[in-house]
C-alpha cells in the first residue's frame, strides 16, 4: 500500500536525518538564500526547511499532513526563523508575492496534474522570484544497483515494482513544459547525486529498509518481502567488499525558474 504521510506510525520517516552537503552546495550555487524569505512546500519532517534556516533563510515549512508537521515542530527547536504551516502545494494559503524562493523537492511525484501546483508557486513568489523543483524522473529511479545507488536494489529484487514507480514519476519533459506553460523561465534542468544517509553497517543499512524509511517504494512491499530484499542487499554488497560506510546515494533532477510573466 502508499505510504499513509497522516499515519503517526510514518511520523519520523522524513524527520530525523540531515541534508547533505552537496545538497546545500548545489542550492547556493543557483540561489544562495541568506537573509531571504523562502517556502519550503510539502516540507515533510522539516528536512530541508531547517538546512534552509541553516543557510541563513527566514523559512515557512507548508505540508498538509498535521502528523509532518509536529515531526518538523519537535526536531526544529534550534530554529526560531522557521513557522509552519498546514497547506498543500495548490493551495498554500500564503499571501501573493511573499517570497524570494520556493523549494519543492520529492513533491510533484505525488501530483496527477503539475498545473495547480506550479500556478500556486507563481502566485506566492516575489517578481522574479526563484522556483527550484527536485524530483526523481522514471529515468533517475530505474539506473541500476550499485553499491552506492542501493535504490536499484529494489527494483534488481522487485521487477515489477519498476512500471509502478515509472507511472508514479513525471519525466523530465513533462515538468519542463509544465514550468514553461506556467510562465516559467528555465535556467538549467541539473542532476545532482544527494547522499541520504551512510550506513555504518550492514545492520544499519538493514533496519533502514525493515522500518521503512525515507523511501516511499518500500510501502509497496509487505514484510516478508522487506525482509527478502534486505537479505538481497546485504549478500550484494558483500560480494562487493562494501560491508561499513555504506553510501546510499540517490539521483535527482533539478529544475531551477524564475517567474517574470503575470499568471493570475
Amino acid at each position: 500500500m502508499p505510504i499513509d504521510f497522516s499515519h503517526p506510525k510514518n511520523k519520523n520517516s522524513y524527520a530525523t536525518r540531515t541534508a547533505s552537503p552537496e545538497w546545500k552546495q548545489r542550492v547556493r550555487a543557483i540561489l544562495d538564500p541568506r537573509g531571504m524569505n523562502v517556502a519550503d512546500i510539502g516540507c515533510g519532517g522539516g528536512i530541508y526547511s531547517r538546512a534552509l534556516a541553516e543557510m541563513g533563510a527566514r523559512v515557512t515549512g507548508v505540508d498538509p499532513s498535521p502528523v509532518m508537521l509536529e515531526a518538523a515542530r519537535e526536531q526544529s527547536d534550534s530554529c526560531p526563523q522557521i513557522r509552519w504551516v498546514q497547506g498543500s502545494a495548490e493551495q498554500t494559503g500564503l499571501p501573493d508575492g511573499s517570497f524570494h524562493l520556493l523549494l519543492i523537492r520529492a513533491v510533484t511525484h505525488h501530483l496527477r496534474n503539475l498545473s495547480p501546483c506550479f500556478h500556486e508557486a507563481a502566485r506566492i513568489l516575489r517578481p522574479g522570484g526563484m522556483l527550484l523543483i527536485q524530483d526523481r524522473t522514471p529515468a533517475d529511479c530505474l539506473l541500476p544497483a550499485t553499491p552506492d545507488h542501493l535504490r536499484g536494489f529494489i527494483f534488481e529484487m522487485y521487477p515489477g515494482l519498476k512500471e509502478k514507480e515509472s507511472k508514479r514519476r513525471h519525466p523530465a519533459i513533462e515538468v519542463r513544459q509544465a514550468l514553461r506553460a506556467t510562465g516559467f523561465s528555465l535556467s538549467s534542468e541539473q542532476h545532482l547525486w544527494e547522499t541520504r544517509l551512510i550506513h555504518r553497517n550492514l545492520k544499519d543499512l538493514e533496519q533502514d529498509i525493515l522500518q521503512r524509511r525515507g523511501r516511499s517504494i518500500l510501502h509497496e512491499l509487505n514484510d516478508e518481502e522487506l525482509h527478502r530484499l534486505a537479505r538481497h542487499i546485504r549478500r550484494r554488497l558483500t560480494a562487493a567488499g562494501v560491508t561499513a560506510d555504506i553510501p546510499d546515494r540517490d539521483r535527482w533532477t533539478l529544475w531551477p525558474g524564475r517567474v517574470w510573466c503575470e499568471t493570475r
